[in-house]
């Protein structure tokens, strides 16, 4: 519908009103579009197709793979794609990501917690909605100063620019994009899970990521001591998230499943079995066990049969079962077949190291069976991507028998060798490790987990140095603001960007004339017209 349209629309509802005086069709009609989404579930709806057609163009051609960064706050995932519009025109392909573990870090009413589903599950809904909030925000702020324009282009006689500006409000791109959040373990059973599913839903989030850990032993991903379940256990959590989504009328919602199998060497059931040879015989069968006798049993032991003999499980005192040593790529590959059998859309292998060919010969195996199988990837800042790099470049170096007598393989984190032939070569792999990823390895997205947790770390201890050393002020000036103004960063206006223009178009709507606005001749804002 265009804006025209709209504003015929909305005119026809007030003529039939005699004594809603004041009412102007065109201001009800700019309301509507600035407030494009109602509810969580509408954009639960949009986000989905935007996912699903995403992932059937990956499969007509992986160069069509999509990227996320992790936000943990509404602000900083709004000026994102406010960044990502400004630089590319569209938001196409680019999602929001939202990880647990800068929930637990940030958003926990405990303070800071390490990344072990401590923190209130319900601080995880509450952030898709905040997220959602600052981007519906950043649509009516976009939409405002267009409409602020076609005025400006009316008031002058401009038609041309008129005709322009109203093209470009019919054909607005909203900020609104796809997130994939994280529900880490499930919090709890499988009931918990669909219910906490559900609020994440109702918040807006059309992508949900659920891993295969024991909810109350989670670990990250990247530290040791996890603990998976068996596979039935993990399917009735992505049966109950279907549910949540089914229920509530989001029928293209995603579930993203999480295998943590590579680096798990432990479970802490035993897998029911029916018969040899089904999925909990599979899971039972990595255990590792020796084999007894009769007689050999002691007090308290848990035995199992394979093939026909006595089997003693490895036990810790936790109660906890160790799988054999060097299983873990074979569990991983069972897990996602498994997963996409039983209604994921998408799978997450959690692994301990950026490389393409451990991750392509685990999908190729997945794809003998699945064969649209499709990962979202962690390019995570718990891998050390230098030294990672730079070490997979002497490694080929040396198997090709080039020397590299030059290069000290356990010190190539040095700035030594920054400006080096392999460091040079370990830079270029880095940059295009996600369109060769998604190429070789079948990686549909491709996200980092923490990177405005370190961005904004960062860029606060430059910034503390500067203005509390011997620059001072033009620590401030220098090093933000200067840069704010000629990069063009949109916050540079900070109260427009906090809604103070669109808090005086809704004053001059609701009072006409006698509206006091904040946006006059002495708005220091004005400073940066320049």
């Amino acid at each position: 519908m265009t804006y025209q349209t709209k504003i015929i629309e909305a005119g026809q509802t007030i003529g039939t009103e005699p004594n809603w005086n004041g009412i102007e069709a065109e201001s009800v009609a700019r309301m509507r579009l600035q407030n494009r989404f109602r509810t969580g579930l509408d954009i639960a709806r949009h986000t989905a197709r935007i996912m699903r057609e995403d992932m059937a163009a990956y499969d007509r051609d992986p160069a069509n793979y999509t990227q996320s960064l992790g936000c943990w706050h509404g602000f900083i995932g709004q000026q994102k794609m406010i960044s990502i519009k400004k630089h590319f025109g569209t938001t196409k392909g680019r999602y929001l990501y939202l990880s647990g573990w800068m929930v637990a870090a940030l958003r926990s009413e405990f303070g800071p917690l390490p990344d072990q589903s401590m923190h209130e599950k319900t601080s995880v809904p509450a952030l898709v909605e905040e997220l959602y909030t600052f981007l519906r925000q950043a649509d009516a702020r976009e939409l405002g100063m267009l409409f602020r324009d076609l005025d400006k282009a009316r008031e002058t006689g401009d038609e041309v620019e008129a005709k322009r500006l109203e093209h470009a409000i019919d054909n607005h791109e909203t900020h609104v994009v796809p997130i994939v959040a994280d529900i880490d373990a499930g919090f709890g059973n499988a009931e918990a899970t669909y219910l906490l599913a559900r609020k994440f839903i109702e918040a807006g989030a059309c992508c949900i990521q659920i891993e295969n850990q024991v909810s109350d032993e989670k670990q990250c991903g990247h530290q040791d001591g996890k603990v998976t379940v068996p596979h039935e256990d993990f399917i009735a959590k992505i049966r109950a998230v279907r549910y949540a989504f089914m229920e509530l009328g989001v029928d293209e919602g995603l579930i993203v499943a999480r295998t943590d199998s590579l680096g798990a060497g432990l479970t802490k059931q035993i897998a029911f079995t029916r018969e040899p040879g089904d999925i909990g015989d599979r899971y039972n069968g990595f255990l590792d066990c020796d084999e007894i006798a009769t007689g050999e049993v002691g007090h308290g032991e848990v035995l199992i049969t394979r093939d026909g003999k006595l089997m003693r499980p490895k036990r810790l005192p936790s109660n906890l079962y160790q799988f054999r040593s060097g299983t873990g790529e074979d569990r991983c590959v069972l897990d996602c077949i498994h997963a996409l059998e039983n209604g994921a859309d998408l799978l997450w292998i959690e692994t301990e190291k950026p490389h393409i060919g451990q991750i392509g010969g685990m999908v190729s195996r997945i794809r003998e069976v699945i064969p649209n199988a499709k990962l979202v990837y962690n390019n995570s800042p718990s891998f050390n991507w230098t030294l990672n790099f730079r070490q997979q470049v002497y490694d080929a170096w040396a198997s090709e028998g080039r020397d590299v007598n030059a290069y000290d393989r356990a010190r190539l984190m040095s700035v030594d060798y920054d400006g080096t032939e392999l460091g040079a070569e370990a830079d270029e792999r880095i940059r295009t490790f996600q369109k060769d990823a998604a190429r070789e390895a079948g990686i549909f997205h491709h996200l980092i987990t923490l990177p405005t947790y370190h961005t904004a770390a960062l860029s606060t201890d430059n910034l503390a140095k500067e203005y509390f050393g011997e620059a001072g002020m033009l620590g401030y000036v220098k090093g933000v603001q200067r840069q704010e103004i000629r990069q063009g960063i949109a916050c540079v206006k900070h109260q427009n960007m906090a809604g103070s223009d669109i808090g005086d178009d809704h004053k001059e709507y609701f009072a006409g004339e006698a509206a006091l606005k904040a946006g006059g001749t002495h708005n220091t804002m004005n400073q940066f017209a320049a």
